[in-house]
């Protein structure tokens, strides 16, 4: 088993790594639109989308995977009615590839972001 730290990812604020690798596969935590070493994050949902998701790809890259190595995906989003925003950026930033997926809808998410993700991925083969 091995532990996933990369700075280019918000720093775990608890008791928690980016992601763990055991047995071929990475399984990410969940990745709220922290902007990494500071700065604000989006008001929008569209820009926490995005940010949330480049925050798994740079742990993905962290632990030797990546976008399209992607195997399953959960999206926590805290109003279902953003669903469709959510999904554009999504398909824009998964392209072709097309994990399984679950979208749950929640009522809040920690410090009030609107969407969190977290996934399981395949590492690259060497």
């Amino acid at each position: 088993m091995k532990l996933v730290f990369t700075e280019k990812a918000p720093v775990p604020a608890g008791h928690y790594s980016q992601a763990v690798v055991h047995g071929g596969l990475v399984y990410v935590s969940g990745q709220l639109p922290v902007v990494p070493g500071g700065g604000p994050p989006p008001e929008e949902i569209e820009g926490q989308a995005q940010r949330a998701l480049l925050n798994l790809e740079a742990v993905l890259k962290g632990a030797g995977s990546s976008l399209d190595r992607v195997l399953q995906v959960t999206v926590y989003v805290s109003d279902i009615s953003m669903w469709d925003r959510v999904n554009a950026v999504y398909a824009r930033m998964f392209g072709d590839h097309r994990p399984a997926r679950a979208v749950v809808p929640t009522r809040e998410l920690h410090f009030g972001f609107l969407v969190e993700i977290d996934a399981v991925a395949a590492v690259n083969r060497e």
